[in-house]
């Protein structure tokens, strides 16, 4: 579980716990592709659900698919998010990935979800051990999570600013476009989250790019279309197979 000055933030109603509809869709769309080829239940839970936005929009999405049948629920710590997501009709519950990890038994669903959590995570080794413990074999990672070799990181960075989405303090911002902390720990590039995900033990990784919401409107068309190629995309969404 976060240190203290984290809990206060996540805590903080005024911290967004939100991270843009257009990433989310092309995630529910990822889950939607699993739940069809499914022949009964599927059974998912999303780890970090934030205030449910994300998960809503992976049920809806999901109900629209005949004779599709998800069981999905949201965990997080934060009670803050807990709230707002119950509020939109999301079942939750309260755990985190450490301190006695998720509340289910060993090989007990087929889809685990972590959106845009990864990069506050303190051990990240340990939630993804976590997430391949629940998961049945065969089952399946959907992950997504802020790329730091975006486009415009790369022309940031050439130019001596800070990339986005990185953070030096959990007080301010300094160094880079912006002004809300939200309290990124890591950052990965594809090929540092391809790594990680095939040293955990996932096969058949599968990268995607997704649009960043707040790039500004007229950049908006090309963020777009660098999302045809992950290694330049806003946001990474990875989808892994634990192995039969």
């Amino acid at each position: 579980m976060p240190d203290t000055s984290l809990r206060q933030l996540y805590e903080n109603p005024a911290t967004t716990l939100s991270s843009g509809m257009g990433r989310a869709e092309r995630q529910a769309r990822m889950l939607v592709e699993i739940v069809a080829a499914s022949d009964g239940p599927v059974v998912a839970v999303d780890v970090g659900c934030g205030d449910g936005t994300c998960t809503g929009v992976a049920m809806s999405a999901v109900a629209a698919v005949p004779n599709a049948c998800l069981r999905l629920f949201g965990v997080d710590w934060s009670m803050t998010a807990l709230k707002q997501a119950h509020r939109r009709g999301v079942p939750v519950v309260r755990a985190s990935t450490d301190e006695g990890g998720l509340p289910l038994a060993a090989s007990s669903v087929e889809v685990v979800i972590m959106s845009e959590i990864i990069e506050h995570l303190v051990d990240p080794d340990s939630s993804l051990d976590e997430a391949w413990r629940v998961l049945r074999p065969g089952g399946s990672l959907l992950l997504s999570t802020p790329n730091l070799a975006a486009w415009y990181n790369r022309v940031l960075l050439a130019c001596g600013v800070q990339p986005l989405f990185t953070e030096v303090s959990l007080r301010g911002i300094y160094g880079r476009p912006g002004s809300e902390v939200v309290g990124h720990l890591r950052l990965f590039t594809r090929r540092a989250l391809k790594g990680l995900l095939r040293a955990t033990g996932f096969i058949d990784i599968e990268m995607k790019g997704a649009p960043y919401h707040d790039v500004p409107g007229l950049l908006r068309p090309l963020d777009r279309l660098l999302c045809h190629v992950p290694d330049l995309s806003s946001n990474l969404l990875a989808v892994a197979r634990k192995p039969t």
